[in-house]
């Protein structure tokens, strides 16, 4: 009997639902405080979505609706899992994880961003991952100190 007859799900939506992993950085899973509040909200938001998805009557529109949810749940589920919480810094002296940190590019461009773990970087937002080559080469590093980023240089200003 064809799938047209039938609430089986088709070929085509079962590839829809077959959704792979999210990919896991092999990097260690720094976080702030804030960063662990929002992959904890972004898990209870990702379990109402699929709970939601599991209302739907249709078979082949629920299995389409959950998938996303689905997927983020257990990526979620494991950035919580390995998230290693970092304390704010205890000292402005030098960059560290959590530091905000302005500093001025070759082209007269002045930036600021916080260093933060991969899940919560935003550069739009104003924060950089750690293992982001500016964050990178900033960490460690003093107010006046100037460090090589990619193919131009820049001078930390301010570090709070």
């Amino acid at each position: 009997m064809s799938v047209a007859f039938t609430k089986e799900e088709s070929a085509e939506t079962a590839s829809e639902t077959l959704l792979p992993d999210r990919p896991i950085s092999p990097h260690p899973n720094l976080v702030t405080e804030t960063g662990l509040q929002a992959l904890q909200t972004q898990l209870q938001q990702a379990r109402e979505a699929y709970e939601a998805a599991q209302a739907i009557d249709d078979v082949n529109e629920k299995r389409r609706q959950s998938a996303v949810p689905l997927r983020d749940v257990r990526y979620l589920t494991e950035r919580l899992r390995t998230a290693q919480l970092v304390p704010n810094p205890a000292s402005n002296e030098t960059v560290a994880f959590g530091s905000t940190v302005t500093f001025s590019r070759a082209d007269g461009r002045v930036q600021t961003y916080r260093i933060v773990g991969e899940d919560e970087a935003d550069p739009k937002a104003g924060s950089i991952s750690f293992v982001s080559p500016v964050a990178k080469s900033l960490m460690g590093k003093a107010v006046g100190d100037v460090v090589g980023s990619g193919t131009q240089e820049i001078e930390l200003i301010e570090i709070g």
